[in-house]
């Protein structure tokens, strides 16, 4: 089938974006493919079409429950049949959705990666006709990457359950090239086969400022730029603070974080897509998923943890590809703060070992016991049961999980849903025989479609709306058609859940590899320096930074960033600046000199010689020693 006939039907576009036909072209081929795309290069469409064009199910590998249910009722919106399976849901429920998947009514599975480990699953997939394994955020298998699961590497031993040769499109907005060689070497492509859009975004401009009176800052950001705009802070009670701040100061703002009800969250979010809210303060729970071209600011009120999530998140802004701002405000405090964190993100081995036993003790699960349990996880509570800081035992479970023994779901709520799992038939004699239900079983069959045949959202609110009677009462309605077997309940839950992917064994077994431990330490290490070196330096153009972390060292300098802006001023091309600069920083670094033995030493002309020591004195670069000579700065 035309790939080109596809996008024109389901997605109504004329044309691809850039490189999005190459890769789905490779895949059709039969050609394992990596594709490194932007944070908005229309990553999803690339499997989406080449599933589309091709006989079979392809099987999409994504640890984001939120971004599997966005995607998926996307897909279904433009009736393209697809379903996701993920923690928390009914075993009735993953079963119909298997057996669909078997008699091949969807054409895409969202499945997490840990969801490979189970045998029924593995036993499905086996039964599918898979003609391709897309792996969304791909970073996750390289240990390299910001956001490692071990999880991932299950997809390597998942291609040998086939018998003919699936091929594997791996996704991802931000790798670097160490990271780009681990993704192809961990599933196992048979040849190299890259296409990277450079990280370039020309639109996008990038201003970091060092702010003492950040929310003064940021109004004046504000009031000055027109348009829609999201505002990233680190905890929830900020969002709250600085929505309200905006709104005291006459600006139309929102807070989301993932601590409020699902309900709630899908209305801000849509209240803010259709710009009946222009401001959304927002955690990093906001974002993933959501496609809203026309935001014209991002602004982070607190330093990121690596420089790969700053660039997904500031990437939010200007996907229309027209002007657009990503603004990060710092002061010394913030990196005092980083610091901290990193070290505390770091417990000690045997402190994970006691946090391992006490959180199977919680759960009272036996040594030997717990493979494929879950269970809602309140990290307070478990904290405060076993005399622990939050952060301490969040930190701890993060390296049990890296381990591959647990596995923490996304704290992202599900919507209560229902299964009648019973005959047509048998409902209606249950109907006749128990008058009490018959009013509120024929509002349900009103209210929803299809829930003889699959598992259907509701909303106890509605219902109680229109059946004018209390929600509680709705509530227990639907629990005591439940225990009488006449349907499936699920309420929706607020609190992530937690499952074990391994059975108990004593902490002494536990075997965490110190080695491993240390070459983690290391790589994040040297991530939170890349963050501070960006936001301390004052020389280089801000694109320049991220792109040259990105692997892309030939970039040219942007000329609106903060730091161009400031070198504009003095009347010199970044090819003249830069020139002058690489002979006047390896002497200023190796002895104290005068400005005049400097140009004497500099090849340049004396004006620009100095307009150029100027801006450095300005900046902060060099200064004056006590004999009058110059050194160079080191922050």
């Amino acid at each position: 089938m035309d790939i080109k006939a596809i996008l024109q039907r389901y997605w109504g576009f004329s044309k691809f974006r850039t490189l999005q036909e190459e890769i789905i072209l490779s895949v059709l081929d039969g050609k394992d493919t990596l594709a490194l795309l932007p944070t908005g290069g229309g990553k999803s469409i690339c499997f989406q079409v080449a599933a589309l064009a091709q006989e079979g199910i392809c099987i999409v590998i994504t640890p984001l429950i939120s971004l599997m249910k966005d995607q998926v009722e996307n897909l279904q919106r433009r009736n393209i049949p697809a379903a996701t399976i993920h923690t928390g849901m009914h075993n009735k429920e993953i079963e119909l959705i298997l057996t669909r998947c078997i008699r091949g009514e969807v054409k895409l599975l969202y499945i997490s990666p840990e969801r490979l480990k189970n045998t029924l699953m593995k036993n499905s997939l086996q039964q599918m006709n898979v003609c391709l394994l897309a792996v969304d955020e791909a970073h996750c298998i390289s240990q390299w990457g910001y956001d490692f699961r071990p999880s991932y590497l299950e997809i390597a031993n998942v291609r040998s359950l086939f018998t003919k040769h699936i091929p594997v499109l791996a996704l991802t907005a931000t790798a670097t090239s160490k990271v780009v060689q681990d993704i192809q070497e961990k599933l196992c492509f048979k040849e190299e086969n890259v296409f990277q859009k450079s990280f370039m975004r020309s639109n996008l401009i990038y201003f970091t400022m060092h702010e003492e009176n950040k929310l003064k800052r940021l109004l004046k950001i504000v009031k000055k730029t027109p348009g829609s705009g999201i505002i990233y802070v680190r905890n929830r009670r900020k969002t709250q603070e600085i929505a309200q701040f905006l709104k005291s100061n006459h600006e139309s703002a929102d807070y989301y974080h993932a601590g409020l009800s699902v309900e709630l969250r899908n209305k801000k979010q849509h209240w803010w897509t259709k710009n009946k809210n222009r401001i959304m303060v927002a955690t990093n729970a906001f974002g993933m998923g959501i496609d809203k071209p026309d935001v014209r600011f991002v602004v982070h009120m607190d330093l990121p943890d690596t420089l790969e999530a700053y660039f997904q998140e500031a990437g939010r802004s200007g996907r229309d590809e027209r002007k657009a701002y990503a603004i990060l405000l710092y002061e010394q405090a913030d990196i005092i703060h980083l610091e901290n964190t990193f070290k505390l993100s770091y417990p000690e081995l045997p402190l994970i070992q006691d946090i391992y036993q006490a959180l199977c003790n919680y759960y009272r699960i036996p040594v030997g016991s717990g493979e494929g349990l879950s269970f809602e996880f309140d990290n307070n509570d478990f904290a405060t049961t076993y005399k622990q800081n939050p952060l301490s035992t969040y930190h701890a479970l993060k390296f049990v999980e890296k381990a591959g023994l647990i596995v923490f779901t996304d704290p992202y709520s599900n919507a209560s849903k229902i299964y009648i799992h019973c005959s047509r038939e048998d409902l209606y004699r249950f109907q006749v025989e128990n008058p009490y239900f018959d009013a509120f079983i024929k509002l349900l069959l009103r209210s929803y479609a299809g829930l003889l045949t699959d598992f259907t959202r509701i909303y106890e609110n509605e219902l109680a709306k229109r059946a004018n009677i209390p929600l509680q009462t709705i509530i227990d309605v639907l629990h005591k058609l439940h225990h009488l077997g006449i349907l499936i309940y699920q309420p929706q839950t607020e609190l992530p859940r937690i499952v074990f992917l391994a059975n108990r064994f004593e902490s002494k077994y536990l075997m965490l590899s110190e080695t491993i431990y240390k070459e983690r330490m290391q790589s994040d290490r040297e991530k939170l320096d890349a963050v501070i070196q960006y936001v301390t330096n004052q020389t280089k153009c801000r694109s320049r930074q991220l792109l040259a972390y990105f692997g892309e060292s030939e970039s040219i300098r942007c000329g609106k960033c903060d730091v161009c802006l400031e070198r504009n001023k003095i009347e010199l091309s970044s090819l003249e600046f830069d020139n002058v600069l690489d002979i006047i920083k390896p002497i200023l670094t190796k002895s104290d000199v005068s400005i005049d033995e400097l140009i004497e030493k500099t090849h340049f002309s004396e004006e620009k010689t100095v307009k150029v020591l100027q801006w450095l004195l300005d900046n902060n670069k060099i200064v004056y020693t006590e004999e009058k000579k110059l050194r160079w700065h080191e922050l």
